[in-house]
């Protein structure tokens, strides 16, 4: 395969990319005409993104998701890999036996690679080693109810059994990290009522314990779904105080912003809720600054139903953005990184010329190109970190997530231009209720490839099955 824009990890360039069995051979600039060449001409060539936060639902909700349409969806937004989450399956991933069943509804029927992850409930933590040997990413864990019975949420008591066990074994614990003792019933069913409901102090208390906790045992920890501008302070803090913790954050609250929300959308609900856009801008300053390590979706598709439109408090809480999430964090990204790089421009230059008018104007107006240039190169590289290279690393995938000899051709080709406006009926998930329905985002997934091979071409799935458990 080759493009004028391969992103590499010493940044975006002309590059050759040959693969051999499934796997990256060599890399090089390599520009002869051959038969069995992929030319991408001026199109990026990225990674294949991890998503480490999805709801596939199967067994026994398939009737929400399942493995069919979820990685449908997962290979037309470039995603080659996804990392399902143990509940909202029935039974949920808690034990091993629960495991095989999952893997048994899975095989044959993924369109990408797929690897899962464990559950920690009250209860198994016998459970917990067996699931590390029988191949599990890691763990996850709610400090406040789920929403489904079959997986309950633990308090400190059944973290201080579970933590030494995964720091033992080196995998990590993911989790929900919200209080329920700051939580409240909201009032009305609106949004205002649902977002007051959960406020900040419910994320920023439970990351704290969280902190405490991973500090004590020395467990890999994770916080999934930050959503609030104090949580990332706290996690700002606790990364330069060497705790060993990570934390995510997701397309919808890098996109959207609560004030933004109509009365009756509840297909904007989540938990925690999309905050105002102060929030949203502090957790793009966290991604660039590194207090959060990656994006993730939190695919979490229901029935239509379930949504209960018009009503925040009955509404089932969740978004699926498989096919949208490298669209919208570009759409997003590629705008804030350009304005931050022109106002740099723009404020070096006045100082340096404030006294020559016309020098300044065509000074500007070259540093404004290079500002878009040197946008484009930042958003591209950081994109790749976030949503490729760091939930691979969080899932112990080592050999996803990067364009370099040795592993495997997982491979997206994306036209960081192009824009299109969702079309819910064109979506690959098995509902298409979405609060990006009408949205016009910037850049599309034309091609992607699993082990070297197209999968995803021109709109359509061309290859099926060809996914594996990993």
């Amino acid at each position: 395969m080759r493009s004028t824009r391969v992103v590499l990890a010493d940044g975006v360039r002309a590059a050759s990319i040959h693969v051999e069995n499934g796997v990256i051979a060599r890399i090089d600039d390599d520009r002869s005409n051959r038969g069995d060449l992929f030319d991408a001409g001026d199109l990026v060539i990225l990674p294949g993104l991890v998503d480490t936060h999805v709801h596939v639902n199967e067994p026994g909700r398939t009737e929400w998701e399942g493995f069919d349409t979820a990685t449908r969806a997962a290979a037309a937004g470039g995603v080659t890999t996804i990392v399902d989450m143990p509940l909202n399956s029935v039974p949920a991933t808690t034990t091993v036996a629960a495991l095989d069943e999952k893997r048994s509804a899975a095989r044959g029927r993924c369109h990408v690679n797929v690897a899962f992850w464990g559950g920690v409930v009250p209860g198994n933590a016998p459970q917990l080693e067996p699931l590390v040997d029988a191949g599990v990413r890691g763990f996850k864990c709610f400090l406040v109810p789920s929403g489904v019975d079959e997986f309950q949420h633990v308090g400190e008591p059944e973290l201080r059994e579970a933590m030494p066990v995964l720091a033992g074994r080196g995998v990590p614990l993911l989790v929900h990290a919200e209080s329920p003792e700051t939580i409240v019933p909201p009032t009305r069913s609106t949004y205002e009522a649902y977002l007051a409901s959960r406020p900040p102090e419910a994320e920023v208390e439970a990351i704290r314990m969280i902190i405490r906790l991973a500090r004590e045992f020395g467990t890999r920890t994770h916080i999934v779904h930050v959503a609030c501008a104090e949580a990332v302070e706290e996690i700002s803090r606790a990364k330069l105080d060497r705790v060993p913790i990570t934390a995510e954050t997701c397309p919808h609250y890098l996109m959207f912003a609560g004030e933004e929300i109509a009365e009756g959308a509840t297909e904007f609900k989540c938990a925690p809720p999309i905050r105002h856009s102060h929030h949203r801008e502090a957790l793009w300053s966290g991604l660039h600054s590194g207090a959060l390590d990656l994006v993730a979706t939190d695919h979490s598709p229901a029935p239509p139903a379930l949504k209960c439109r018009g009503d925040f408090v009955r509404a089932w809480g969740g978004i699926a953005s498989l096919e949208m999430s490298l669209a919208a964090v570009w759409t997003r990204s590629a705008e804030s990184l350009a304005l931050h790089y022109t106002e740099v421009a723009l404020h070096d230059t006045a100082a340096a010329l404030h006294d020559t008018a016309v020098a300044l104007h065509d000074t500007a107006v070259a540093l404004h190109d290079t500002a878009v240039a040197r946008a484009f190169q930042a958003s591209v590289c950081k994109i790749t970190r976030w949503m490729c290279a760091a939930p691979a690393a969080l899932a112990g995938l080592s050999r996803k997530g990067r364009i370099a000899a040795g592993c495997d051709a997982d491979l997206l080709v994306f036209d960081p231009d192009a824009e299109w406006i969702v079309d819910p009926a064109r979506l690959q998930q098995r509902h298409k209720l979405t609060p990006y329905a009408g949205r016009r985002l910037r850049g599309a997934v034309r091609t992607t490839f699993l082990r070297g091979v197209r999968v995803w071409d021109d709109g359509r799935l061309v290859r099926e099955g060809a996914g594996r458990l990993e």
